[in-house]
Parts: C-alpha cells; structure tokens; sequence
C-alpha cells in the first residue's frame, strides 16, 4: 500500500537527481495513476476496447522525462500526471477529430494500446480544454484548480497543499471556475 511519505521522499530523491528511486517509485504510485486514467476513460464507448495501462504508460514515460521538475509531494505529482493523460487523450481526440473534417490525419493508437475515444467525447474533451485555456489566461490559480481537482483527483486539501493556499481559497476557486467552464462551455456550444 502506497504511503504518502514514502512517494514524497522519493519524489524528493528524484528531483535531486536520483534516477534509480524511479524503480521504487513506479511500484508505488501505479494504483493511483491507474485511478486517474479510468476516471478520464469512464463513460466511454463500451464497443471501443480502452487500455487504461497504456494511458498510465504513456504519462509515465513523459513524467520521468522531466529534467526541472521539483516535485514538492505526492500531491503535486499526482497532479502533473493528470495533466499529461489530459494532454494525451487531448492529442487523440484532436487526430479523430482531424480525420473527421477531412484533412486525412490518420488514427494512431497511443502505445498501440487501442485507446480510442468516442467522437462525442473527443469534442467534449477539445471544448472543456479550449475553455480551460482561456480561463488560464484569465486567471491561472483557477485553472489550476481545475487541473488538479477535475482531472488529477485531488482534494479540497490536497490541491490547497500543491498551490501553497488556504483550503478556503481552493474551495472559492473551484466554484468559480466550475461556473465560469460551464458558461464558457454553453456560450461556445450556442456559437456566441
């Protein structure tokens, strides 16, 4: 069972330069990355066979990939690992939907692992980004929020921890934008 503490040294290590506590880390925080790749999956076409392991693979290679990372927690790693299934699955959809307007991008499957996505749910996910932009350029502690709580699970707390502000401040933060994503959302669906 994944201890908290046990992720954080490592992370600790790693960002020192220890490359070998990588073999101790993957062990420990694979459950957790698995817990975040079937929540973005969630919901898919049940007629598209999804590999969660391949998503969880795919984040991993791109995290170990990172040179200047200071990772603060298990927290924060946690949270950037969302981040980068996010911007694979973002990738995916953006090629089906691609291939969809006839521009002929091919299909590729990420790690050959069959990840697909459904065609309403690859607008959906280019949508939710699109706004998620914007509202970074706006106010970028909301978007965040958004990131660590909507994509990386992350609690109340959690996220609090990761941004270095009050509970309170996350609290106020994710309603806001919460509210901001789904006017955002609506206004584009309606093509104001």
């Amino acid at each position: 069972m994944e201890e908290p503490q046990d992720v954080t040294r490592l992370l600790i290590k790693w960002s020192k330069g220890d490359k070998l506590v990588l073999e101790e880390l993957f062990p420990l925080v694979y459950g957790e990355l698995q817990k975040i790749a079937r929540r973005y999956l969630r919901g898919e076409n049940r007629a598209i066979t999804l590999q969660t392991t391949a998503l969880v693979h795919e984040a991993y290679l791109k995290l170990i990939d990172q040179n200047r990372v200071e990772w603060q927690n298990r927290a924060h790693f946690f949270g950037i690992a969302a981040q980068a299934m996010r911007r694979i699955l973002l990738d995916n959809a953006r090629r089906r939907l691609a291939g969809k307007r006839g521009q002929g991008a091919p299909h590729i499957s990420i790690d050959s692992g069959n990840i697909d996505v459904s065609d309403e749910k690859a607008a959906e996910l280019v949508d939710l980004n699109d706004a998620l932009e914007r509202l970074e350029a706006l106010d970028p502690q909301k978007a965040s929020i958004v990131e660590l709580r909507y994509f990386g699970g992350l609690s109340i707390e959690e996220a609090a921890e990761v941004l270095g502000v009050s509970v309170a401040s996350v609290n106020r933060g994710w309603r806001a934008a919460r509210a901001w994503l789904y006017s955002e959302i609506a206004k584009e669906g309606a093509g104001v």
